[in-house]
Order: structure tokens, then C-alpha cells, then sequence
């Protein structure tokens, strides 16, 4: 599916975007989404990413570029005739319909006949397992309801591609999480090709086949879930996809795909050379917090340091452990319930260390 040789079903070929002829919202995108794929536009607000979606739709025009569907240019396409459906965050329901008529709007306006949009309606329920709820009315339904039924319309009239612009945004937590897995597994058993934008990196995560993380009008890294999470090309990923200790300082030894980081407060670290410049150059270090062990054994870590435990707080699967460590007070280390560690207290000195591998030089943030 992300596939090197798998031909691009969406394209956008060299695309920017500015509301005032000035400003790019968005910075020469070049972007290929094959068929199939589920592909999340991720970033913080303003980095770009709605309105590339909103591009897609044809609710926003390239300033500049071209975009392709199925490698027909659709720049001057008007949405109603690009055959896409749509699911937003506010669901955008009619409230004077009933659920089966709101699905069976789409269809309508398409001319398809009677008999054929009533099979069709209920096919497009029962997949999001809201079969019995035709006849009511969006008002009647709670709003994780009204979600599945927003998704539902988006897929009735079978389009190859859907996209989803932040549509979990409103719901609460263990509703959004199961409606992550939901439209993940429409999407496993459908094959529509999926475009999906959010700012809720744990959702990219869960749901993703590949991910486009956006700032500055830029796509900063194109890449699976696994891969972004484990190998973040610059300082803004790294600290954009999950949890992530920084350090900061200075090359003073490269020797291959290894260097060595002298941290502003005089420690050594031996790191994993990923996007720094030469020695004497700076950069910014970044360890996951899981990643780091507590007393470890003599010599199975060559980056050891002392530090002193100085909040603990119980999350149920782990401990989220605060310490002092390299000059910074706010390292965090993440110790999964199944070790223990009980020994562990406030005020307590310890030593951490972790792999050259999983410590990761980048871009000076």
C-alpha cells in the first residue's frame, strides 16, 4: 500500500496555497496517496493541514500547483462533481430528516433509483452497527451516534475516497478511542482510500497506514506510524509524536552513524547520528521515556548518569517517574507497573542510562 511502486491514486504536484498573496498556508506540497491507503494529515493548528484537506474537497483553491484524483487534474472541479464524501466535526446533519432520509439524500441527488437507495441505506447502517435506528430523528441520538451516522453518509454512495476532517474532535475520550477503531476497521473492509486530519497524534497513531506530520505549511516527515514514532527525522517530530526527553548540546566527536554530544550542563552522552551538522555544531537529543532503565546493570548501557527521583505518580499500567538528570529537572521516565521499582521514592538518588540507539541526535530545536 505505501509501496514505492504502488501508483498514486491522489496527487498533489507542487501545491501552495495563500489567502492574502502573500503568506503560504501551505509551502510547495508534494504528495502521493495510493489507492486503499489510510493517510492522516497531522500537525498543531495553522500548520496547514485542513486546508489541504479543504484543497482535496474543492472548498479552497490551490494558488498555485495541481492536484489529480485517479491522475485527472480536478483544480477546477466543483466538490459536488468530484464524487468524494466528506465527514466533518460537527457531523452536519439535517435535523428535519430523519437518519434514513439524511443517508438517503446523497443518493437522491445522484438519481439513483428508489428500491436500490433503500438497500443501499440500510447496507451503509449496518455497517456502523445502526440498523435499527432509521426512523430517528439526528436530535434523538447521542453524539457518538450521530458520528457513526455522519460516516455512514460519507460511504453510501460508495465513493473511492472519503476524507475526515478532525471528526472525533467532540466526543469523549473512550468514545473517540472506540470510534478510531470503528472507522479503521470500515476502512480494512471497504479498501476506500481515506484522507483523515487531526491534531491528536495518539489518533494518527492508532489509525494510520502512513502519516504526514505538517508545520509551517511543510511536510516535516512522510512516514508509517512505527517509523515516525521510532525514527523522527527532526526535533519538531520527535517531539510532536508521543513523549520525548530533549538535551541539548554540542558535537564534539562523529565517528560513522555515532556521535559524541557534550550537554550544556558537561555530561557526555554517546547518541545515534541522525540530522546534525559537523563537529561543534549543536543539537538536540531525543530519548523516549520508556526507553530509559533504572540502575541499570554495570556496563549493559554505556550512557549512565546519576539523578534523583522527584515526583512519582501512579498511571495504572506504568509509573510516571520526574527526575533530575543531564541538567534538566523535568526528565521523565516511564517504568511499567510489571517491574515494580516499589523501592522507588521521592528524594531517592539513583542512576539512569539507556542505548546509544535509542538516543537520537537531531536539529538544534
Amino acid at each position: 500500500m505505501t509501496d514505492g511502486n504502488t501508483e498514486a491514486y491522489v496527487q498533489f504536484n507542487g501545491v501552495q496555497k495563500s489567502y492574502d498573496g502573500e503568506t503560504l498556508v501551505v509551502k510547495d506540497l508534494n504528495l502521493d496517496i495510493a489507492r486503499g491507503e489510510f493517510l492522516t494529515m497531522l500537525g498543531p493548528s495553522g500548520s496547514g493541514k485542513t486546508t489541504c484537506l479543504m484543497m482535496l474537497a474543492g472548498f479552497e483553491t490551490a494558488t498555485y500547483g495541481e492536484i489529480l484524483l485517479d491522475k485527472i487534474p480536478i483544480n477546477h472541479v466543483p466538490p459536488h462533481k468530484r464524487g468524494i464524501g466528506m465527514v466533518f466535526q460537527n457531523y452536519a446533519l439535517f435535523p428535519h430528516m430523519t437518519v434514513a432520509e439524511n443517508l438517503a439524500f446523497p443518493l437522491e441527488v445522484r438519481r439513483i433509483p428508489k428500491d436500490e437507495i433503500k438497500r443501499k441505506v440500510q447496507r451503509a447502517l449496518d455497517m456502523v452497527k445502526m440498523g435499527a435506528f432509521g426512523n430517528r430523528r439526528p436530535a434523538q441520538l447521542s453524539g457518538g451516534q450521530q458520528q457513526r451516522i455522519a460516516v455512514a453518509r460519507a460511504l453510501v454512495f460508495e465513493p473511492d475516497l472519503v476524507l475526515m476532517d478532525e471528526p472525533l474532535g467532540a466526543l469523549d475520550k473512550q468514545l473517540r478511542e472506540n470510534m478510531q477503531y470503528e472507522i479503521k476497521h470500515i476502512h480494512d473492509n471497504l479498501g476506500v482510500t481515506v484522507v483523515y486530519v487531526t491534531h491528536d497524534q495518539s489518533e494518527a497513531l492508532t489509525m494510520s497506514d502512513r502519516i504526514a506530520v505538517f508545520d509551517d505549511g511543510i511536510i516535516q516527515q512522510l512516514a508509517s506510524p512505527a517509523d515516525l514514532y521510532e525514527r523522527p527525522c527532526n526535533a519538531f517530530v520527535a517531539q510532536f509524536i508521543g513523549e520525548n526527553n530533549q538535551l541539548h548540546g554540542q558535537v564534539t566527536e562523529s565517528n560513522g552513524n555515532n556521535c559524541t554530544v557534550r550537554l550544556d550542563n558537561g555530561d557526555i552522552v554517546q547518541a545515534l547520528q541522525v540530522n546534525v551538522g559537523g563537529v561543534g555544531e549543536y543539537t538536540t537529543l531525543s530519548l523516549r521515556p520508556e526507553r530509559v532503565r533504572i540502575n541499570p546493570e554495570p556496563g549493559t548501557v554505556p550512557n549512565v548518569f546519576a539523578a534523583r527521583v522527584e515526583e512519582l505518580i501512579y498511571l495504572g499500567d506504568h509509573i510516571r517517574t520526574r527526575i533530575n538528570a543531564c541538567g534538566n529537572d523535568e526528565f521523565i521516565v516511564k517504568i511499567p507497573n510489571s517491574q515494580g521499582h516499589a523501592s522507588l521514592r521521592e528524594g531517592a538518588q539513583i542512576t539512569i542510562g539507556w542505548i546509544v540507539e535509542d538516543c537520537r541526535a537531531l536539529d538544534p530545536s
